[in-house]
């Protein structure tokens, strides 16, 4: 909503800035490279919790910084689409113009690469997630 009043002020008052067409792009390999980081961590995991023969762990600091990738990552890309999503619905009322045609392409592109970027995200942490530990419930059952 702020970003749609921002651009209908923007506008009036001058000229709409582009969406430049890296936007979405840059986005998506964002999204891709989040993506596939999860998918190795998760199949290094399985592979070391199945005991499998040459499997190669896990470390600590690599997961750490995958996570810490992925959640700034997914910080700035809902922001991000936010603000390419308020562009994009006021751009539809001006579809009739072909450049501001493609600029809202341009920003609907980037809102959904936004969304890709923030699912790939929250899979990525839901991968790097440590498994509950149950010895908690044991030591305050015996200090009881």
């Amino acid at each position: 909503m702020l970003s749609w009043g921002a651009a209908r002020l923007w506008d009036a008052l001058g000229t709409l800035p582009s969406v430049p067409l890296a936007a979405p792009v840059v986005l998506a390999v964002i999204a891709v490279v989040l993506l596939a980081t999860a998918l190795s961590i998760r199949a290094r995991l399985r592979a070391q919790r199945e005991r499998r023969p040459g499997a190669k762990g896990v470390e600590p600091m690599m997961a750490a910084r995958a996570l810490v990738f992925g959640q700034a990552s997914a910080l700035v890309a809902a922001l991000v689409a936010g603000m390419y999503g308020g562009t994009c619905v006021f751009l539809l009322s001006l579809l009739d113009v072909p450049p501001r045609r493609d600029q809202a392409i341009y920003a609907g592109s980037a809102v959904l690469a936004g969304v890709a970027v923030v699912a790939a995200a929250v899979f990525l942490e839901r991968v790097c997630k440590l498994p509950d530990d149950g010895d908690d419930e044991r030591n305050t059952a015996q200090a009881a």
